[in-house]
């Protein structure tokens, strides 16, 4: 990714919402909307403009599931494990995405089309068991809707 490409985007942010640790998350999340991840220079950018350390913005990186500091693939596969998704067999479902795509949760296709990843909780639990493919949601998964949905990508 460009650098000046997140580096336009964090500007624009501190220049709306200034130079404050409550700038921290939205800056983080410009630079993941343009990156898909978050590089090491843009942390070392946001210690050195927003004045947080950096094990602070760690901090936040690791406990908002959406946000990553590993490239992902094109697809970003987040399978939900709360109870209620668990119950509804999510293991089965996560177990066929595994073996359609060859990988394991955690794990991004040596192609870099997909990165598959196990999140707690997606707030969908009236759809259990659901994923997210990006910013698209599936509920009411089934293995053979799984195949389909997986597929459909392929193409």
């Amino acid at each position: 990714m460009n650098v000046s490409v997140w580096k336009t985007k964090v500007d624009e942010v501190l220049k709306r919402s200034g130079k404050s640790k409550e700038t921290l998350l939205p800056c983080l999340e410009v630079i993941q909307e343009a990156c898909g991840y978050i590089p090491q220079e843009a942390i070392t950018y946001l210690r050195e403009n927003l004045d947080v350390p950096s094990i602070d913005i760690y901090g936040v990186i690791t406990f908002y599931g959406m946000l990553t500091t590993k490239e992902q693939g094109k697809y970003v596969i987040r399978i939900c494990d709360s109870l209620p998704c668990y119950l509804n067999k999510s293991d089965g479902v996560l177990g066929v995405i595994e073996k359609e795509l060859g990988i394991e949760a955690g794990e991004t296709s040596a192609d870099r089309q997909f990165t598959l990843e196990v999140v707690p909780c997606l707030g969908l639990c009236d759809k259990a068991p659901a994923m997210m493919i990006n910013d698209k949601i599936y509920g009411n998964l089934t293995e053979q809707s799984v195949k389909k949905i997986i597929a459909e990508l392929n193409c």
